[in-house]
């Protein structure tokens, strides 16, 4: 059972790697990326590393994605007026 969780997680790391690179709208970048990074804590947790899986999840998904998120929405071009 670990085994399984395990691979489901390495799989959601990676797709959601994929998804932020492959994407085209930033924000659904930063979205992924904070998935991304919430199952690389749950992947810390499970190998039994609670404090670094608690600085991942409040770091990596919480502080990191939420900044990115901020800072996209406030400089989003503008679009020029025809």
């Amino acid at each position: 059972m670990p085994s399984l969780l395990y691979g489901l997680f390495a799989l959601t790391v990676f797709g959601a790697a994929c998804l932020a690179v492959a994407s085209r709208n930033l924000t659904r970048s930063v979205v992924a990326l904070g998935i991304g990074s919430a199952a690389l804590a749950m992947l810390f947790f499970l190998l039994n590393a609670p404090y670094a899986a608690g600085f991942e999840l409040s770091v990596g998904a919480g502080l990191i994605s939420i900044l990115l998120i901020v800072g996209i929405s406030l400089t989003e071009a503008r679009r020029p007026r025809t």
